[in-house]
C-alpha cells in the first residue's frame, strides 16, 4: 500500500479522450503530478511524453494517487475500472466524470464508498478546449467534504460547482440543463415545421417565435417563486384554456416527424387538475 501523505499531492486520470487529454495537459501544466491509464496504452503515450506517469493497470493508477479522475465515456466503462479495484481505499477520492443518469451516480457511490473512498460524481459543461478556462464549469455532488479537500485542484480545470450531497444531484442537474435546451430546440423545430407545411414564410415566422422564447425566459424567476410558494396564479391563461390550446396542438403536431413532443400527457394532467377543482389555477400546477 502507497503512502497516503506521500501520494497527496498525486492525481490519477483514467480515460484519456478527449476532455482526459484536456484535464492531463492543463494538470501537468500547472506542475500536478500525474499517473495516467488507457484501455489502450498507446494513447497514452504523448502524455507521457509530456510528463505524465504511465499506469500500467487501473488499479496501480489507484492506489499510487489520492486523487483519481474518471474521464470515461458512460458509466459502463466506470464501471469495468471499478470492477478492478479490491483493495482498501481510505484517504482516496474518485470523481465520476462521464455523463451518466441518476441511478449510475448511486451505483457508482456506492461501489467507491464500499471501498473506503469518498466519492464526487461529475457533471461536465464544458467542451476540451475550455477545461481550464472561465468559460468551462463543472458540477459537482457526493462527499462534501471531498470537494472542499480537492478544491484547489478543481479549480485548476474550470469554476466548480458544488451542486448536493446526494451523489446523483450533480447528473440530475447536467440532464435537466441538456433537457432545457432539447425541449427549446425541439419545440422551435416543430413549430417551423408546421409552419412550412402551411406555406407560411418561416423567416418571417421565426421572429414571431423569437419573442415567444423570450416570454419563457423573462418568467423564470416568477415561476420558480411559484414553485416554493406553491402558489399558481394563472397568468395569461388558467388550466381550462391551457388545455383547450394544448388539444389543437396535439391535432396540428398529428403525423409530423417529430411527434406531439408529450403534450398527450400534458392534456391529461390538465384534465385531472381541472376535474379536481383546480382549473382556474396557472401553469405552475401542473409540476406543483
Amino acid at each position: 500500500m502507497v503512502d497516503i501523505n506521500r501520494a497527496a499531492s498525486r492525481i490519477a486520470v483514467i480515460g484519456t479522450g478527449a476532455i482526459g487529454r484536456a484535464v492531463v495537459h492543463r494538470l501537468l501544466g500547472a506542475g500536478r503530478d500525474v499517473a495516467v491509464w488507457n484501455r489502450t496504452e498507446s494513447r497514452a503515450a504523448d502524455l507521457v511524453t509530456a510528463g505524465a506517469r504511465r499506469a500500467r493497470s487501473v488499479r496501480e493508477a489507484v492506489s499510487s494517487s489520492t486523487l483519481i479522475l474518471l474521464t470515461l465515456t458512460d458509466y459502463p466503462a466506470v464501471e469495468q475500472c471499478l470492477a478492478q479495484l479490491d483493495t482498501d481505499l481510505s484517504g482516496r477520492t474518485i470523481v465520476g466524470m462521464y455523463t451518466g443518469t441518476a441511478g449510475e451516480a448511486r451505483l457508482a457511490a456506492r461501489r467507491v464508498t464500499s471501498l473506503g473512498a469518498q466519492y464526487l460524481d461529475a457533471g461536465i459543461q464544458a467542451s476540451p478546449e475550455t477545461i481550464g478556462t472561465d468559460a468551462a464549469t463543472i458540477l459537482y455532488s457526493g462527499s462534501r467534504h471531498a470537494f472542499e479537500q480537492h478544491t484547489a485542484t478543481l479549480e485548476l480545470l474550470s469554476r466548480p460547482r458544488f451542486v448536493g450531497e446526494s451523489p446523483e444531484a450533480a447528473a440530475v442537474w447536467d440532464l435537466a440543463l441538456f433537457g432545457v435546451w432539447y425541449d427549446a430546440q425541439l419545440g422551435l423545430l416543430r413549430a417551423l415545421d408546421a409552419a412550412r407545411a402551411a406555406g407560411i414564410d418561416v423567416t418571417e415566422f421565426a421572429r414571431t417565435a423569437g419573442s415567444q422564447l423570450g416570454h419563457v425566459v423573462t418568467a423564470v424567476s416568477a415561476t420558480v417563486s411559484e414553485l416554493h410558494q406553491a402558489a399558481y396564479p394563472p397568468g395569461p391563461a388558467n388550466l381550462t384554456e391551457h388545455l383547450t390550446v394544448v388539444r389543437h396542438l396535439i391535432d396540428l403536431r398529428a403525423g409530423r416527424p417529430l411527434g406531439d413532443g408529450g403534450l398527450p400527457e400534458v392534456a391529461a394532467r390538465l384534465d385531472a387538475l381541472i376535474a379536481a377543482g383546480r382549473g382556474g389555477e396557472g401553469l405552475t400546477a401542473t409540476v406543483g
